[in-house]
This record gives structure tokens, C-alpha cells and sequence, in this order.
């Protein structure tokens, strides 16, 4: 199909939230759809109304468009080869599984649960290595290949239930490449005859999945490692239905594991291991429970991106940091790893700390902002960018903001003793003094104005930074780690500036821990 313009396609089953191994294959279909210049397909494959979750697809669709995943044809913009939802392709599949059956690849089956399960029974008591309908247990069973077609023709139309099932040939070997893996050999004996159709009209995922991907020329399938197993049967149905030239190429995924590497990461995760699998927060409809995502943690969407992308390939010029465009730039599937990728929260955070630092500050003051609101405080929006630019150094989430510079809008009521016992003494009033007077006449508090201020002004009076700085930031803060002495005061500004160091020289000349050294 090498030919042909590049088609991929997510297709997630609406039975829950989309899990962040789920957002890393859509991620994965994009770029190599971007960096081939060919078309992303978002499908929903909701045969099994049985699991179907509402609203579900609308967290899929949501949750994909705030990571920058954008879709070219899909269930909410259409397409030219929709329907894009499985439910409303009902009445197509029908006449594959009946091509499948006059082709004698398919047969009807009929038996019921507790057939099914005696079946398994038997199977266990006699050790079978393998547990399931195939060659050599579908000649014991209730199916078109055992009864006259008469038989099947009479039940099939008085309506009894039945199942079309796949028939695997025996003693013979599956041969597909796999874009990750190489090539992979599997004997048909391991296989069974997976169910296809079922008597209520619905296909099942295998059928439905092979049909839905020639009709939409699908030209690479790229899904996790978990579908594997499944690839075999479906490089069958493109043989039998006729399509072996309009075969996909294969990639499968490696799985997600957990931080420890013992196991995949898997939905019942979220939270329980102190941080979210979902990119958004999930409330389940039926049994009310919510999980936190990654939006709500207070992670940005490309650094987000930016983490799942690394999980599981190394771009060629090893860079971490990347833009998406950057990332479409550098993707191919040949550098996807086989192995699992282990999830690692703090590398999450990392990489929210470096976009952080990125960030626009007039962006992230809009986003401070409300909460300066829940604090009641006002600030002028200038104001507020300027101590987000400050901040955004020093904080990985927006909401670490006020914990780490709630100073810049309110003065200190407390202050570091074990600073002040240390460094107060009878002569530091005295330099401080000097120091008000200089404040009281100085005018540019510009960044580079009061660096050289202070510099200056330490110089001119033969004072030791080390009595001078450490006492200021306790001054105008109340702790001794925060930002440069400089920055506060260009921040503060003069007025507020001159207001704290007189408060705290009338607090620090009372403080039991004055000494009388000087």
C-alpha cells in the first residue's frame, strides 16, 4: 500500500475514560499521519453496547482536543467515509460475514452457555493445552459444519440464536510483518474461531475492525501491544474477504508499565498510585467515582504531550524538550522501542517545570488570577505578570504560585528568628538607615536599575553582602528563601519597600534575639 496517501486511525471502545496508553497511540497515528502528509481517522468501535459508558466518546473527543491531537475525519466532523461511529455502520456488516460464510471460512454456531462451558470442562479434564473452539473441538459442537444445511437453514430462520464464527485452518502458520516487531510467525492451531457476528445483528470488534479499515483505506494500523494476539486473525479475514493487497502494515505499541515496572499501567491506577492515568478528570456515571487527570493535577497540555510522546520512542536527535511540530518533524515508528516504557510522575513534573519556564507570564497571570480572587486579593494585571514571570522559575504548577510568593501581595507578620539572631545586631539598624536613605532618593526600580542600586550601594559603604542581603529578603518576605534580593524590591517597588524595612527595624530592634555585638 505504499502507494497510497497515509490513512491511520484511533479507534477507542466508549467504556470509560481514555487512559493516557490510549492517548499515546492517537498521539502516535498523528504524527506519523502529520509527518507523511497523510489523514488522521478518529473511530468509535461501540459494538459491545453491553460495556458502552455515556459520555464516554464526548471525554475521548474532549480529552484529544486538549492535548492538540486534531483529528481530519471523525464522529463529530464528519468525513468522506463515515459513518465514523460502528453503531450506525450496522447494516454493512452483514454481507462480509455471509461472504465469509459462502466462502466456507465461516460457520454458524449455535451452541449455548452452558454448551460452551461443558465444553471447556471436558477440555481441562483431558489437560488440553488449549482451551477454546477451534479444528479440533468444532466437530463435537453445535454448527453448520456438523448439521445438514437444511438443519442450519431451518434454525437460522425460525430465529434461534446463533454466532458466525472464523474457521481457522489447521496446521498451518500466520507470516505478517510488524513495523516494530519484525516479523512474527504464529501457528493456527493456537488460534480459535473467534465469534465474527452475532444473531442480534452486531458484528464484533475483529469483524467490525477488519471491515472498517478497508472501507476507510486505512494504510497503517498502529495500536497497542495488548492487540497483538489479535493481529493473526486478522491477517486471515484480509485473505479470505480478498483483500490481501489492501492489507495495512502493522505496528504494535509497547505497553505503558507502571512506575516500578511491575505491570502495566492500567485505569484502576488512577489515583491509587498518587497520581492520574486519565488526561482529564473522569466521574463514572454509573458508580459515581472520580478519578483526577492530568488537566485538573494542573499540568499543561504540550508538556503532557510532550512526557507520553517519550514513552516508548527516542527521537533521533535525543532532544526532550520538544514542540509538537518538532516532535512530527522527528517521529517515525522505527524508533518506537519494543519494550515496555515505565511511567514516571516525577519526569511528568519535570517536563510541566520546563514548560513551565516557557511560558508566557502574561498567560500564566490570567490563569494566578483566579486565584487571587478565591484569596481576595487585587492586583493590576501588570503587576500580577511580573510576579508570575518571577515565579515561574521556581514553581512546577500554577497552583504552587501564591504558597511560593504570597509575599509579593501581602507584607510579612512573621519573620525568620533564626536569620535575625544570627545577623541583628547594634550596627545593623544603623546600616539600614543608610539604606533608606539611599531608597528614599533612588527612582529606577527596573530589574537592572536595583541590581546596580544595590551593588552601588554596598560598595560606596564598605558593607559585607553577607550582613546586608540575607536580613533584607527576611525583611520584605519573613523567610530566608525566595527570590533575589533585587527582584523583590523592583517588584515591591519603592513605597512598599521602604514600609517594610522601617516595620521590621522597629520589630528586629525589640526581638529578644538583638545581641549586643558591634
Amino acid at each position: 500500500m505504499s502507494d497510497q496517501p497515509v490513512r491511520v486511525r484511533f479507534a477507542p471502545s466508549p467504556t470509560g475514560p481514555l487512559h493516557i496508553g490510549g492517548v499515546r497511540t492517537a498521539l502516535y497515528n498523528f504524527l506519523f499521519a502529520k509527518k507523511n502528509n497523510g489523514s488522521f481517522i478518529i473511530r468509535i468501535e461501540d459494538t459491545d453496547q453491553s460495556r458502552f459508558v455515556q459520555g464516554a466518546e464526548q471525554y475521548i473527543l474532549e480529552a484529544l482536543q486538549w492535548c492538540g491531537i486534531q483529528h481530519n475525519e471523525g464522529p463529530d466532523i464528519g468525513g468522506r467515509y463515515g459513518p465514523y461511529r460502528q453503531s450506525e455502520r450496522k447494516n454493512i456488516y452483514l454481507k462480509y460475514a455471509e461472504q465469509l460464510l459462502n466462502s466456507g471460512n465461516a460457520y454458524y454456531a449455535f451452541d449455548t452457555p452452558e454448551e460452551l462451558e461443558d465444553m471447556r470442562q471436558r477440555l481441562k479434564t483431558t489437560g488440553s493445552q488449549t482451551i477454546q473452539y477451534d479444528s479440533t473441538t468444532r466437530e463435537a459442537m453445535k454448527n453448520s459444519l456438523t448439521m445438514s444445511s437444511e438443519e442450519t437453514k431451518t434454525r437460522v430462520e425460525s430465529g434461534d440464536h446463533y454466532v458466525i464464527r472464523i474457521k481457522i485452518p489447521p496446521n498451518e502458520e500466520v507470516h505478517f510483518s510488524d513495523l516494530i516487531r519484525s516479523e512474527v510467525i504464529v501457528s493456527t492451531n493456537q488460534m480459535d474461531d473467534k465469534v465474527l457476528y452475532k444473531s442480534d445483528g452486531m458484528p464484533t470488534y475483529h469483524l467490525a475492525n477488519v471491515v472498517d479499515d478497508y472501507l476507510m483505506k486505512i494504510t497503517h494500523v498502529i495500536r497497542g501491544e495488548e492487540w497483538l494476539p489479535s493481529a493473526p486473525l486478522h491477517w486471515l479475514l484480509y485473505q479470505f474477504l480478498g483483500w490481501k493487497k489492501e492489507m495495512p502494515e502493522f505496528a504494535h505499541l509497547p505497553l505503558l508499565l507502571r512506575p516500578d515496572g511491575n505491570g502495566k499501567l492500567s485505569k484502576r491506577d488512577g489515583d491509587r498510585l498518587g497520581f492520574p492515568v486519565f488526561p482529564l478528570n473522569w466521574k463514572d456515571p454509573q458508580t459515581g467515582e472520580e478519578s483526577t487527570g492530568f488537566r485538573e493535577r494542573g499540568f499543561f497540555s504540550d508538556a503532557f504531550v510532550n512526557m507520553i510522546a517519550l514513552l516508548g520512542w527516542n527521537p533521533p536527535s535525543h532532544k526532550e524538550v520538544m514542540t509538537l511540530e518538532e516532535m512530527i518533524g522527528e517521529f517515525s515508528i522505527e524508533r518506537v522501542h519494543k519494550a515496555g516504557a515505565k511511567f514516571d510522575f516525577e519526569k511528568a513534573k519535570y517536563f510541566n517545570h520546563e514548560y513551565m519556564k516557557k511560558k508566557d507570564s502574561k498567560d500564566l497571570a490570567s490563569a494566578f488570577e483566579k486565584i487571587l480572587e478565591e484569596k481576595h486579593i487585587t492586583a493590576t494585571a501588570d503587576y500580577s505578570e511580573k510576579v508570575c514571570g518571577v515565579l515561574k522559575n521556581r514553581c512546577t504548577f500554577i497552583s504552587e504560585f501564591w504558597e511560593n510568593g504570597y509575599f509579593f501581595f501581602e507584607a510579612p507578620e512573621s519573620f525568620d528568628e533564626s536569620v535575625i539572631s544570627k545577623k541583628w545586631n547594634n550596627s545593623s539598624g544603623i546600616k539600614f538607615e543608610i539604606l533608606l536613605d539611599a531608597l528614599s532618593s533612588h527612582n529606577d526600580f527596573s530589574l537592572a536599575g536595583t541590581e546596580k542600586f544595590l551593588t552601588a550601594l554596598l560598595e560606596e559603604n564598605d558593607l559585607k553582602a553577607g550582613d546586608i542581603l540575607p536580613l533584607l529578603r527576611i525583611m520584605l518576605i519573613g523567610i530566608k528563601n525566595g527570590p533575589a534580593v533585587f527582584e523583590l524590591i523592583s517588584l515591591l517597588g519603592k513605597e512598599e519597600t521602604i514600609v517594610r524595612i522601617q516595620k521590621a527595624i522597629e520589630i528586629f530592634n525589640k526581638s529578644i534575639y538583638r545581641t549586643e555585638k558591634g
